[in-house]
């Protein structure tokens, strides 16, 4: 902390109250109201999610699924050490987009959801639930209105003794003062008044802090990388409204009629003219000064009733301590990394930057199960380096997201420990704690063992310490796709978690599939050290769907988990790790022509699956782009791709002719007015318009407009069985108008809502034939949906 932090946080000590924030996915909440909060009010914050965003699309990369969810709930952890706030979430998997607040709580699980949200409010006691969306579907998105609803009978749930009652061993019913509803407008939509409401300044200048809160919260805001929020940082005032929607209203503040003072603690009154004291007395040239009245304050609280408010507290009077005498504490293993029953060394590093009489007693690793007795006075600026040497134990958990550790179930994680649930990561098993005597007090301080070091062009970097299985077996595919019964090469990467692993690998499969070798050896000498083992996999003679399981054995035991990992600038570099599996496919499937180009759009993964099912692709860069095309049988175009790529609008008058010249062209969806990079009049050769249409039902009904279109026929007969098995959605953004020269093939709609034409176009241009999908084809390949596989053919061979 810098003197204007440390005079704000001490100012906060005399804030006593809390505020819980719900909305549904990450960068769904206000960081703006959060930093206000935080900041202004000086409350403390807790944002709960949903979702980890498990669902979302990631502008910066490939992730998809869990793996985005956990980028995400790193970038959420960014923002919220930015504006101020807690972060927290329920079990909920962000299945994506759904019109309705009943799907969503019928795929989560209403009542497991309620719980988790229940919970949190038990936890956290706020005095004020701060609902991001209305319940219902002006919120834009099922699972909006769907945080809204459960928050609503969360404000009455927690409070009843009969609800949840399995939660009131580790906690206490709680009743919040009032539930409101931030909006934008008194009225939201069409000017219909929504009842009482306050308006609520949120742009204020702090200059303790040198920053506006606006400023504050785009730059907590922009840690959305992956889903594009950048911010801009905005110097004005701006009013948000808290619409009243239960308990006591407000009339003019958020916290009428609550007391966020130490006087509703009892024998608390005494401790706000305590901090008063600490604050006029603060000498900015000589922080340390105020340690022994912290320390006053520290031990008054802990006289004091133990509850939620002075156990928050008591933690932000030992971080003040810590920032005013300087004192700077980390734990760092001389590698990224350690398996069990294996050893580490670790550097510890205790320096004070400050004349406070700070003695170091002892270390303690826990997890490590170590004491180490030091007993050392520490010297201004002098730096107090220990290095030991860890053992860890043999039963030590792997280093995995506590929510991926057992298998998800359909709409939700499976989290078994209660005290885990809504955590956004677990706390880590190996910690150092510190043991002082500071002005004659005991203080002790936990700071997880993590690893440092430099990295040229970016200077000091920090990461997770990681325990990791002795060997992890990564298959190379996520999806092996079969479109004949020819067999196919597995690649499996083993890997060493420490030095001197040898044992085998296998590939596990049901009997009507083989694999050759039956079993491969290994030795990998240095931790660290890869190997890539080859499998051939024969599929069965009939279409089938198997999992494909790879199992390394040890002296030590069995492993079945891969390795992945997550790197970004603005993230810690994230690791997991996946059960060590991949879908196999045999599909009755039939193509014609086999060179394909593939213009990538925005986290592609398709044409790693097109390749799957035998096609030979090229990517189309700038430079591909000015080739001659004609030696391709079709050009796909990606998700996204005029949306993302500059150059396209340069080269689309030359797709264009290829299509004319006797091309196929197969664009996938875009999003509606081209609003990216690359503008161009149209995509197709006629004119078309791409609206928001979409169907969220995976399971839609699929109406067949012509049934004899070839594209139904050639080289595969679709059938609604095609349609079985498909993830997430039908399709998305699909075009809400077009010129009679196209043809439609389908029609679809969610429960309740017209029928929509536009999710596949088709075209006869010159001598070729073009193809405007918004089916979710980025989805359902890399997930191995046979009847996608087979429709997509078709759509490359049309004509041929």
């Amino acid at each position: 902390m810098n003197t204007g932090e440390i005079l704000q946080a001490i100012k906060r000590l005399n804030v006593v109250g809390n505020v819980l924030y719900v909305a549904a996915h990450p960068d769904d909440e206000n960081t703006l109201f959060i930093t206000w909060l935080s900041k202004e009010k000086m409350v403390r914050a807790g944002y709960i999610a949903m979702t980890r965003g498990d669902g979302g699309q990631n502008l910066v990369g490939s992730e998809q699924g869990e793996y985005v969810g956990l980028l995400r709930t790193h970038e959420l952890l960014g923002a919220r050490s930015i504006d101020g706030g807690e972060q927290y979430f329920t079990r909920a998997n962000d299945f994506g987009f759904t019109k309705t607040t009943d799907e969503a709580l019928a795929t989560w699980g209403k009542d497991q959801i309620l719980a988790d949200l229940v919970w949190r409010i038990r936890n956290f006691q706020p005095d004020v639930i701060v609902n991001r969306f209305p319940p219902d579907a002006r919120a834009g998105h099922g699972h909006h209105s769907a945080s809204a609803v459960l928050s609503e009978e969360a404000f009455k749930a927690a409070a009843d003794p009969n609800r949840f009652p399995e939660q009131l061993k580790f906690v206490k019913t709680w009743q919040a003062k009032r539930l409101v509803w931030n909006s934008f407008s008194p009225n939201f939509q069409n000017n219909q008044p929504e009842g009482s409401f306050i308006k609520i300044p949120l742009g204020d200048y702090n200059p303790l802090l040198g920053k506006s809160y606006t400023e504050i919260s785009a730059e907590a805001r922009s840690m959305h990388k992956s889903q594009g929020f950048g911010s801009a940082k905005t110097k004005n005032q701006r009013t948000d409204y808290a619409l009243h929607k239960a308990g006591e209203e407000a009339k003019n503040d958020l916290f009428d009629g609550i007391d966020i003072s130490w006087k509703r603690i009892n024998g608390g009154e005494k401790i706000e003219k305590m901090v008063n004291d600490v604050y006029n007395n603060f000498k900015a040239q000589n922080p340390s000064a105020s340690v022994p009245a912290l320390i006053e304050v520290y031990t008054a609280i802990s006289s004091l009733e133990d509850n939620v408010w002075t156990s928050y507290k008591k933690k932000e009077v030992q971080e003040l301590i810590l920032a005013c005498t300087g004192l700077w504490l980390e734990a760092n293993p001389t590698d990224y990394s350690v398996s069990p029953n294996d050893k580490i060394k670790v550097n510890v590093n205790v320096v004070s930057r400050s004349n406070s009489n700070i003695t170091l007693e002892k270390l303690t690793f826990k997890g490590a199960n170590k004491d180490t007795t030091i007993n050392k006075k520490l010297v201004y600026n002098d730096g107090l380096n220990i290095t030991t040497e860890l053992q860890i134990p043999a039963n030590q958990p792997i280093t995995q997201p506590y929510w991926l550790v057992e298998r998800k179930e359909n709409g939700f994680y499976k989290v078994n420990d209660q005290l885990l649930r809504g955590l956004p990561m677990k706390p880590a098993d190996l910690v150092c704690e510190y043991s002082f005597t500071i002005e004659g007090k005991p203080f002790t301080f936990q700071t997880p063992l993590t690893y440092k070091f430099v990295e040229p062009s970016d200077g000091e970097i920090y990461r997770y310490f990681e325990v990791r299985p002795e060997v992890t077996a990564t298959i190379a595919e996520k999806v092996y796709s079969f479109g004949d019964n020819s067999p196919k090469d597995v690649v499996v990467t083993l890997k060493a978690g420490k030095k001197g692993v040898t044992g085998t690998v296998k590939l596990d499969v049901p009997s009507t599939w083989k694999v050759e070798p039956a079993i491969i050896n290994f030795e990998l000498k240095e931790k660290y050290e890869e190997k890539k083992v080859t499998f051939k996999v024969f599929p069965s003679a009939t279409a089938s769907e198997i999992t494909i399981k790879a199992i390394a054995q040890t002296t030590s035991g069995s492993y079945d988990r891969g390795i992945a990992s997550i790197e970004y600038k603005h993230v810690p570099t994230l690791t997991l790790f996946p059960f060590a599996e991949a879908k196999a496919l045999r599909i009755d499937l039939k193509k014609k022509g086999n060179k394909i180009a593939y213009i990538a759009g925005a986290g592609d993964e398709v044409p790693a699956a097109l390749q799957q099912i035998g096609y030979q692709v090229t990517m189309l860069t700038p430079v591909e782009l000015a080739k001659d095309l004609s030696q391709f049988d079709a050009i796909i175009v990606g998700v996204r791709a005029y949306n993302t790529e500059e150059h396209l609008k340069y080269f689309q008058e030359k797709l264009m002719e290829y299509v004319n010249n006797g091309g196929n062209v197969v664009t996938q969806y875009q999003t509606n007015a081209f609003y990216g990079v690359s503008k161009v009049k149209e995509i197709g050769p006629f004119p078309m318009g791409i609206g928001r249409g979409r169907v969220t039902d995976e399971n839609a009904t699929m109406k067949i407009l012509k049934p004899q279109h070839s594209l139904l026929n050639s080289p595969n007969k679709i059938t609604a069985k095609d349609f079985e098995g498909w993830i997430q959605e039908r399709g998305l953004y699909f075009a809400d108008k077009w010129s009679d020269k196209y043809e439609t093939i389908f029609a679809m709609n969610d429960a309740n809502e017209t029928e929509l034409e536009g999710s596949v176009l088709y075209a006869k241009y010159g001598k070729g034939n073009f193809v405007f999908t918004g089916l979710a084809f980025f989805r359902q390949l890399p997930a191995g949906v046979p009847g996608a596989y087979r429709l997509f053919a078709n759509m490359i061979s049309v004509g041929k």
